[in-house]
């Protein structure tokens, strides 16, 4: 009885929503059709609504629990390790100095030297250049 009360609610809601918006626009006949069509729409929805929401909580509030489960489910969760593994071994690896491999050891890092970036022409030549350039 909830279902459908609340149903008809909304579906007169939805009446008066629908008419009051098309009064102003509309012969009063025209007006309400579409107001009793905005009624079986509002209600329609409505109820589906409310029938899509129950059969989600009936499915959430009566999982399918035998004998063993319970008795396992209602173990889950009563213990807690706080114990960590040992990974003092592997930490020490990491901290010690490996050899180059493949270098030998004698030789050294040497850093990378570039080119300079600074222009070998003479300055005159690079004005005449942007000046040509500027031109074109």
């Amino acid at each position: 009885m909830g279902k459908i009360l609340l149903s008809i609610l909304s579906g007169v809601i939805g009446f008066l929503f629908t008419f009051l918006t098309n009064y102003g626009h509309n012969l009063l006949g025209t007006s309400l059709i579409r107001g009793i069509y905005g009624f079986i729409i509002w209600f329609v929805l409505a109820f589906l609504l409310r029938w899509v929401l129950g059969f989600i909580v009936k499915q959430s509030q009566a999982p399918d629990i035998t004998g063993e489960n319970a008795a396992e489910d209602d173990m889950l969760g009563t213990k807690l390790d706080l114990s960590t593994p040992d990974e003092d071994e592997e930490l020490i690896n990491l901290l010690k100095p490996k050899p180059a491999e493949g270098s030998g050891g004698s030789e050294g890092f040497t850093p990378l030297q570039p080119p300079k970036l600074v222009s070998m022409k003479d300055p005159e030549e690079l004005a005449k250049a942007v000046r040509h350039l500027k031109e074109e």
